[in-house]
């Protein structure tokens, strides 16, 4: 099956769950048919859970999930040592961890600590326990969620964790029409209902697919300076990093696939720049006071660097 007919019907399926929000959709999957990761950023109670879960079972892949509180431990997620009780030898019991879609809800209620028990697992799909390293699900994906809002007994994520996730999007409200959908389908009440779409395996194969997407040379740079404009930009104190260049080159190949086209075009990085970069650069003090924001300052750059003429 095209990839493009695959993607097309893991979006009509997921927008019968997730009422209106068919472009915030196709972000997640261009994200996990790149081998990235997600942070959700939203209010408590648009969808993010379900989304997850649905996501997981068209997909036919274990779901673990985890929700994330200032008494989690490291070994919650990961697992732990015990003494087996027959034999009395010592063995290592897994944790949620090792599923292949693994949601982190509220991560940043969480210690540092404990949230920096991801960082491996997210860059290098691997978990290194007691002197062992153990390999994840090649199709291994994380989804974060956290509340933009509530601040009080939160940690918000270091960057180097958030630079971990290949995007950060937000689903928001639905409009009137939507959410009248939801209140008479309840969708939350179905989900254990849903049936796989696709295999694993065919998903997994979506991924050489995408590594086939051509990039002409006059993309990279695009990207390139988009990305090293948030360097010396005098409003940020950090710029984003190559691993952001590289984000967004990569989503970018799958947004395309799930366009119908088997090349990126610069419109593919002007849309998904703010999703890519907005969570990887900080404001310095001054840009604070004077109320900039890390959207409009990347909206600013794209305005400013000159995008390639398509041929």
């Amino acid at each position: 099956m095209h990839i493009y007919k695959v993607t097309s019907l893991l979006l009509e399926e997921l927008s019968k769950t997730i009422f209106g929000k068919k472009e915030e959709l196709k972000l997640i999957l261009a994200t996990w048919i790149t081998g990235g990761h997600l942070l959700l950023e939203d209010s408590p109670g648009t969808g993010k859970t379900v989304l997850s879960k649905a996501l997981s079972k068209f997909v036919n892949v274990k779901f673990g999930r985890v929700q994330f509180t200032p008494d989690l431990l490291p070994s919650d997620i990961i697992g732990s040592s015990v003494i087996d009780n027959e034999t009395k030898n010592i063995r290592f019991v897994k944790g949620p961890i090792f599923s292949t879609f693994f949601l982190a809800d509220e991560i940043n209620r969480a210690t540092p600590r404990t949230q920096s028990a991801l960082l491996e697992c997210m860059a290098e799909k691997q978990i290194t326990v007691e002197n062992q390293t153990i390999a994840l699900d090649p199709l291994f994906f994380v989804v974060a969620t956290q509340n933009p809002i509530e601040q009080h007994g939160t940690f918000p994520l270091p960057e180097a964790q958030l630079d971990r996730f290949t995007m950060k999007i937000s689903l928001g409200y639905p409009d009137a029409e939507n959410e009248i959908n939801i209140v008479k389908k309840n969708p939350d009440k179905n989900i254990e209902n849903l049936k796989p779409i696709i295999s694993a395996e065919l998903f997994l194969n979506l991924r050489n697919v995408v590594s086939t997407v051509k990039v002409e040379d006059s993309i990279y740079e695009y990207t390139i300076e988009i990305v090293r404009s948030t360097r010396n930009n005098p409003h940020l104190s950090l710029g984003a990093s190559p691993r952001a260049t590289i984000a967004l080159i990569n989503t970018a190949k799958g947004l395309a696939v799930m366009n119908g086209n088997n090349f990126v075009r610069p419109d593919d990085i002007y849309k998904l720049a703010p999703f890519v970069l907005t969570h990887r650069i900080i404001l310095n003090s001054e840009a604070k006071f004077a109320g900039k924001t890390s959207i409009g300052i990347i909206n600013d750059i794209l305005t400013k660097v000159k995008a390639p003429v398509h041929k």
